[in-house]
């Protein structure tokens, strides 16, 4: 029985033992990054740059694009890394720092998602006072409150973790640090832990009734505008960011709240991906397949670069 901090390194069983296709997935997993960086890079320089743009949506937007910048860049590289030197080992600090991260990260996004949806519910349901009480100040508090909500939750969740003894060997049936595999390694329950998910858990699904409730609201508005073009126009501010939550948080859902298999299987490391990886590389294209504010400042920029005399 050892305690976390005398484990010097972890054993991360990744995909496969196999050269090949350690060697594809690498590749795959390139691919996916380079996508997901390209498209939320994108986006933060676009909403940085036009000053159209420079509006609460699209404030909150570049903070939710580099949330998701961080949320894969903590989890795929080092994973890329381990692949091409057919080594999949990560160091106790490696191991803690991708824990910290990724809890800010996701619980950051979570706290995000749910101002973005109190920005929508004041722009539809109370537009006259719009200005007011979505002004710089109210709405650099409120990104300000998200990420300090995500910084204290993977403080509480980090410490709570690698406080607990382990038994066996360290290896970690994921192709990351993640935590319900990490508690899998104690000898006895972590109590500590456990009162920290369900303090989490509460707090997540306060976000998602408040979110919820936000859309209630706007959708009973909407319904009373009286033409249909006012009605699809609102609609259609809205439905980006209801893509992104449901496909945030059902994701979430499906990795987190359902119990550890007793063996590692396939489905395991695929629901890992589709959480770490999907969000990330889908919020860009969401937000920009219907977005006109997006298309026109990308078409300027890419004018600018073909005419930088202009």
């Amino acid at each position: 029985m050892n305690n976390f901090t005398s484990v010097p390194m972890f054993f991360l069983t990744g995909f496969s033992d196999v050269q090949e296709i350690q060697i594809l997935h690498a590749v795959l997993f390139l691919l996916i990054y380079l996508a997901a960086v390209l498209g939320n890079v994108l986006i933060i320089t676009l909403t940085s740059k036009d000053h159209w743009l420079h509006i609460p949506m699209y404030f909150f937007l570049k903070n939710l694009s580099f949330l998701d910048l961080c949320l894969i860049s903590i989890t795929v590289p080092k994973s890329i890394a381990n692949s091409l030197a057919h080594l999949n080992i990560i160091s106790f600090l490696g191991c803690v720092s991708q824990v910290f991260f990724f809890i800010l990260s996701a619980t950051t996004e979570v706290s995000l998602l749910t101002v973005m949806s109190y920005d929508r519910y004041v722009a539809i349901c109370h537009p006259l006072r719009y200005e007011v009480l979505m002004s710089h100040g109210a709405c650099v508090q409120m990104a300000a409150s998200s990420w300090v909500s995500g910084v204290l939750n993977a403080i509480l969740h980090t410490a709570s973790t690698f406080s607990i003894p382990v038994c066996g060997s360290p290896e970690v049936h994921q192709f990351f640090c993640d935590v319900p595999q990490l508690l899998s390694l104690a000898c006895s329950y972590n109590t500590v832990e456990l009162v920290v998910i369900g303090l989490s858990l509460v707090l997540d699904f306060g976000c998602f009734v408040f979110i919820d409730i936000s859309y209630i609201h706007i959708f009973s508005t909407i319904l009373r505008i009286p033409s249909r073009e006012g009605r699809s126009r609102a609609f259609s501010t809205c439905l980006p960011h209801l893509t992104v939550v449901t496909l945030f948080l059902f994701s979430g859902v499906f990795a987190y709240l359902r119990p550890l298999p007793e063996s590692p299987s396939p489905l395991d490391l695929l629901v890992s991906v589709f959480c770490t990886m999907v969000p990330p590389i889908m919020n860009p294209v969401i937000y920009s397949l219907r977005n006109k504010g997006m298309k026109m400042a990308l078409k300027k920029l890419l004018k600018s670069r073909h005419c930088p005399s202009n």
